[in-house]
């Protein structure tokens, strides 16, 4: 049989490479693109017509959820594998709506990365158990979160804030609008950060432009 085609998407040479060595050393796997942003992987996806796509969260052109997304558009039935830092129940969540077949932490040893993989490959859905039971947590937990944008785990000035951030606006807007200092505002930026496990600005920026809509 040929091996399974993989298209790796991670901005981070040095993790890729690895990744790239440990798949190829598996007889029945092959990394047959590398890419670092969303243009390079739906450009990869043309020329290299892949059987599976892993790709990482946090991307410096557009974002891994955006990429998943496209995927489904273009590929309905193409495996998606999440290979990210990002170890909560939100951003497997939001993964796994936007059409990831899997969601895998890159805390987690190799062995466990394989076993994603390859059931994903079998048409199977793979979410680390400790997550499945956060995910079940928070479906009983709030049925109608996904409206009020409560599952954020946001104060409302928080919510606020994050809604400007999602329309565009710089913290002075934000300030001005309403009637604190910048410090103020970037505080709850860094506050919003730290509650969504976001690493960086870019990050808080994609997150927010995604939720303004459902946040008014």
């Amino acid at each position: 049989m040929n091996p399974v085609r993989i298209l790796l998407v991670d901005d981070h040479p040095i993790l890729r490479e690895g990744l790239a060595k440990l798949l190829d050393q598996e007889p029945d796997l092959q990394v047959v693109a590398q890419c670092v942003d969303v243009p390079g992987a739906l450009s990869a996806l043309r020329s290299a017509h892949p059987d599976l796509v892993i790709t990482d969260l946090s991307l410096p052109t557009g974002n891994g959820l955006d990429l998943i997304q496209q995927i489904r558009k273009l590929h309905p039935k193409l495996p998606v594998l999440v290979f990210t830092m990002h170890d909560d129940a939100y951003h497997s969540e939001q993964a796994l709506r936007a059409g990831a077949n899997g969601y895998v932490t890159k805390y987690e040893p190799p062995e466990v990365l394989l076993k994603a993989l390859r059931e994903v490959l079998r048409g199977e859905i793979y979410v680390p158990e400790s997550m499945t039971r956060a995910l079940l947590r928070r479906a009983l937990a709030k049925p109608s979160a996904e409206e009020s944008g409560d599952e954020l785990c946001l104060s409302a000035r928080e919510r606020e804030v994050f809604r400007m951030l999602g329309k565009g606006m710089g913290s002075r807007q934000i300030a001005e609008q309403l009637g604190v200092s910048i410090r103020t505002v970037d505080t709850h930026r860094e506050n919003i950060k730290h509650k969504l496990h976001l690493k960086n600005a870019s990050e808080l920026l994609q997150m927010a432009i995604q939720w303004a809509p459902r946040l008014g």
